[in-house]
């Protein structure tokens, strides 16, 4: 069986498909870029079980991931020496000592802690607290609303901390805060929290009506401006909002990458899901003169084990995002070349002919829709695959140069018969159509293909009975 995927090139997910590594936080450091998450494991039952790990590559070969293994455990912090919580979206900086520092919570604390490294890839080593100069820790003295996915930024003498999360109809919690800190300990207070972008009980007449602040801050300076990436309301969209300093009058501008592609409407109404969406995280980072966003996406049919992704935007001298689609070639300049193994887990779309609409934001719940998973246990480097395939259901991957191919082969698993077709639009006639069987291992049955030359994205439609499983494509 010819399943070699033998392309170098950063797709998405940018990790292995067997990693899971979701709110990914990316920064430069030195040649390389870093990326900081949460874990999640393939099997999951909540959010956030594993130890944090960290993945870098070079600033020159965005493909070349390498794993920096365990960088913090969940143990490593003396609240949770009995094991009983675990680790939150973190953020990582580097402080005027030239040292990295991470900051992280407890899914069952309200209080932000710091680990410290010499090294960005870590490990690190429990630091401190947030703290105010009395000892009080942010997040949980009176009055304090509690702290939730910290973001860092650090200039000069100050370190801007931000973080919040707003649940809807919650009027106890005001939005997204930013608290100023001691740069010369990195953990000292001294200005206390202040709300800089609204929840959704807050945000009539603020221009965030129906994009309100969730969760999941993330900052970066883009020139002279500052901005401030976050999870909105809708949940599935990270949105961004600009000011011209970072702790106080942030105007909200738009959406810059949803996972399930709403508000994009170039190849589809801007309406229409072509994703299982649900929570999303991410941050943007420059890397040489591009800047790319980092997000996530909902694999194995749950909330609790996402996927790291990410796309090119274009960010102009005033800080503007036009959002951008999902799509499989991710970090890559350049499409996918249209020869060879396609993998089925870098589909970018993946959804039914009935409505979708209930889903806009909600996550992935249910055991019988389309997902993409894998075999065996959390931590196997088992291959990514699309399983419960049912009738109506399509697949999107994007985009490929294609040249010449007049033959494609689909691998599939498990009882179905029927015809999967290939088409480079969504409901256009198709230019390839192979007829499946059902199977008991993965097998190969190929077709005659008339695809166009050139640039076009792939989408792959199952008609048929049963729900059997693609393991991936041959283009030749």
């Amino acid at each position: 069986m010819n399943t070699l995927f033998t392309q170098k090139k950063a797709l998405n997910p940018y990790l292995p498909s067997w990693e899971y590594v979701p709110d990914g936080e990316p920064h430069v450091f030195g040649d390389r870029v870093y990326v900081y998450g949460s874990h999640d494991y393939f099997n999951g039952w909540v959010f956030c079980l594993g130890d944090y790990v960290c993945w870098s590559a070079p600033i020159d070969d965005l493909s070349a991931w390498r794993y920096e293994g365990i960088i913090y455990k969940r143990t490593d912090d003396p609240i949770n020496d009995d094991n009983r919580m675990v680790l939150y979206a973190p953020d990582v900086c580097q402080g005027p000592d030239g040292r990295y520092y991470l900051y992280y919570f407890y899914d069952k604390r309200s209080c932000i802690s710091v680990a410290v490294s010499d090294k960005p890839e870590g490990p690190f080593v429990f630091y401190g607290r947030v703290q105010d100069k009395a000892g009080g820790l942010i997040g949980e003295r009176n009055g304090d609303e509690p702290y939730f996915d910290p973001a860092v930024l650090v200039e000069g003498n100050y370190v801007y901390l931000y973080g919040g999360f707003c649940g809807h109809g919650d009027r106890s919690r005001s939005g997204c805060m930013v608290t100023v800190l001691d740069a010369s300990d990195m953990l000292t207070v001294v200005k206390d929290p202040t709300v800089v972008i609204p929840g959704n009980c807050y945000s009539n007449d603020t221009g965030y009506e129906s994009h309100a602040y969730f969760e999941g801050p993330s900052i970066r300076k883009a020139g002279n401006k500052y901005v401030l990436v976050y999870s909105s309301e809708r949940m599935c969209e990270l949105c961004y909002a600009v000011s011209d300093s970072p702790d106080k009058d942030f105007v909200y501008k738009g959406c810059i990458v949803c996972n399930n592609d709403t508000g994009i409407d170039s190849y589809k109404p801007a309406d229409m899901p072509t994703a299982y969406g649900g929570n999303n995280h991410g941050g943007l980072v420059q890397i040489g003169e591009d800047w790319y966003i980092f997000y996530h996406r909902q694999t194995n049919g749950t909330w609790y084990s996402r996927q790291g992704c990410a796309e090119k935007v274009y960010v102009s001298e005033n800080a503007e995002i036009p959002q951008v689609e999902m799509t499989s070639c991710g970090l890559s300049d350049s499409p996918i070349e249209g020869k060879g193994f396609i993998p089925a887990y870098i589909a970018c779309n993946l959804f039914t002919d009935k409505d979708m609409s209930p889903m806009v934001g909600m996550g992935a719940g249910s055991g019988s829709i389309p997902k993409i998973t894998q075999d065996g246990r959390d931590g196997d480097e088992e291959p990514g695959y699309i399983a419960n395939f049912r009738d109506g259901v399509t697949a999107g991957f994007k985009y490929f140069e294609l040249k010449g191919v007049k033959k494609v082969t689909i691998i599939t698993r498990g009882y179905g018969n029927g015809t999967f077709s290939f088409a480079t639009a969504i409901g256009e006639k198709p230019v390839a159509e192979v007829k499946v069987s059902n199977t008991n291992f993965w097998e190969e049955t190929s077709g005659e293909a008339s695809f166009p030359d050139g640039t076009f994205p792939i989408y792959v439609t199952y008609k048929g009975d049963n729900a059997p499983s693609v393991l991936g494509f041959i283009l030749e």
